[in-house]
């Protein structure tokens, strides 16, 4: 090959690789500034329960590549409104953080259809202080009887309840520490308060003791498990009814016999005295 020819076809392969690194670089600065829209975000932290002050409020640039359901364009819209969830430094505010305009404090995180009860606690309750704001509870309750311990049991009556307070904390401790508390507020469905109700009614009668179970916050599965009694716990198998015997009814005899007879068609009935 002549150096002509030499100098040609590096010539070329000069040429060629500017191109491919042009197009690679058009590329990525493309991608690089893909559209935005100004979008309605948390300047500071912001809790729930408590109108948000516009100046906590600011805007940040969202990626329009990178949709998301709820997003706000104005402050205004979000500006001394009630949030139901807490809002992270620089996370853009969401439509379903949103309480409904009437509701301030506990009241702002409780959606539509639901309802926030009270339950008493102790720190066996309480599990050592580890049930905080938003954790996931089941709800056990024990029923005695005064007349005859046997009959005392144990059920779930809740699964997976979420706990909307412990005490006047409606958000956990950022370190998780555990605090007992005497009060847990759950969020329940109307029917769920009703059994609640009763189960609060039974323990202040001290016929009844509540206990909450923590679970995990990922586990959903409800489990059908049946009501423990002390027979199951202490290993006594439960006493076998037998069956009622139905007593022989007794049908008396008559105190005559009877005796028929026929004679010229005619049909004559005569009674006689029984004689042992």
């Amino acid at each position: 090959m002549g150096p002509r020819r030499l100098g040609f076809a590096l010539l070329a392969a000069l040429i060629i690789s500017i191109g491919i690194t042009t197009i690679f670089y058009l590329r990525v600065t493309r991608g690089s500034h893909s559209k935005t829209r100004p979008v309605v975000a948390a300047a500071v932290p912001l809790q729930p329960g408590t109108p948000v002050p516009p100046e906590n409020l600011t805007e940040i640039e969202w990626p329009e590549s990178v949709p998301m359901e709820g997003l706000i364009d104005k402050k205004d819209d979000v500006a001394n409104k009630v949030l139901s969830f807490a809002v992270a430094k620089g996370q853009p505010v969401l439509r379903r953080d949103l309480a409904s305009s009437s509701s301030l404090g506990l009241a702002a995180k409780i959606p539509d259809g639901m309802r926030a009860t009270a339950i008493k606690t102790n720190e066996v309750m309480n599990v050592a202080g580890f049930i905080l704001p938003n954790s996931r509870v089941d709800v056990l309750v024990t029923l005695r009887s005064e007349n005859n311990a046997a009959s005392t049991i144990t059920r779930t009556v809740l699964q997976n309840v979420q706990v909307l307070s412990a005490g006047t904390k409606m958000d956990p401790d950022p370190d998780g520490k555990p605090e007992n508390v005497a009060v847990v507020t759950l969020l329940v469905t109307p029917e769920q308060s009703e059994k609640l109700a009763l189960a609060q009614n039974q323990a202040a009668m001290n016929q009844g003791t509540i206990h909450f179970v923590l679970r995990n916050g990922g586990d959903a599965v409800q489990t059908d498990t049946p009501a423990v009694d002390m027979t199951e716990l202490t290993g006594v198998p439960k006493p076998v009814k037998e069956p009622a015997i139905k007593k022989a009814r007794v049908v008396k005899a008559p105190a005559f016999y009877t005796v028929e007879t026929i004679a010229n068609g005619k049909v004559t009935i005569a009674k006689f005295p029984l004689t042992e």
